[in-house]
């Protein structure tokens, strides 16, 4: 049974995973199990080229992005599970926890984060939440779900694009972040939390 699984291993949902995995000092969070579905052929970045994002070096590619975050949550956060190369079929969701079908395996979680992408969407159980997208094009016929701050239903966030978010990167980034901040709040007892490191020794 997983605390937070994260399906999606594009730029929102590995910020949400290195956010999670970053809170493992804190009492809150010390004893929670996450993971994360790194299906990644199809994510936008593995074609993109950056030159207009704060902290990257001009002509960073998508494709190196997600090599290396795989890299940096495997060494910095190791409890956090990375799952290749399965793709996402359906959600159950129950009262008290949610089950995921990949391709290959049945998971649980009492929390998900949907961070795929918008194009050619296609995870059973969602389709009530599924409509047109208003941040991208019509004639693009991309699909958001509808959702109330990331929050989808009791349990089910979404986050990036799918979100009905623009399709840029910062933007990506930021939801992945402040939807695993959510969370954290939650274990905290509804708390607002944040977990920033620091060069000040205190």
């Amino acid at each position: 049974m997983f605390d937070v699984l994260i399906i999606g291993g594009g730029v929102s949902g590995m910020s949400s995973a290195l956010m999670l995995g970053s809170a493992r000092t804190q009492e809150y969070a010390k004893d929670k199990k996450i993971g994360i579905l790194l299906h990644q052929r199809s994510s936008s970045l593995q074609n993109a080229i950056f030159n207009n994002v704060l902290g990257l070096k001009p002509n960073t590619t998508g494709a190196s992005i997600l090599k290396n975050g795989k890299k940096h949550l495997k060494e910095a956060y190791p409890h956090v599970s990375q799952i290749d190369f399965e793709k996402v079929l359906k959600i159950e969701k129950k009262l008290d926890y949610i089950i995921v079908y990949s391709n290959k395996n049945i998971y649980y979680a009492k929390n998900i984060i949907i961070a795929v992408g918008p194009k050619n969407f296609n995870i059973k159980g969602l389709e009530k939440y599924e409509e047109l997208h208003a941040h991208i094009p019509p004639e693009k016929n991309r699909t958001q779900l509808k959702n109330n701050n990331y929050l989808v239903e009791n349990g089910v966030y979404v986050t990036g694009v799918i979100a009905g978010l623009r399709s840029q990167f910062a933007i990506a980034l930021g939801s992945g972040t402040q939807v695993a901040t959510d969370i954290m709040s939650l274990w905290n007892n509804g708390k607002p939390v944040k977990v920033h490191d620091s060069t000040i020794l205190r």
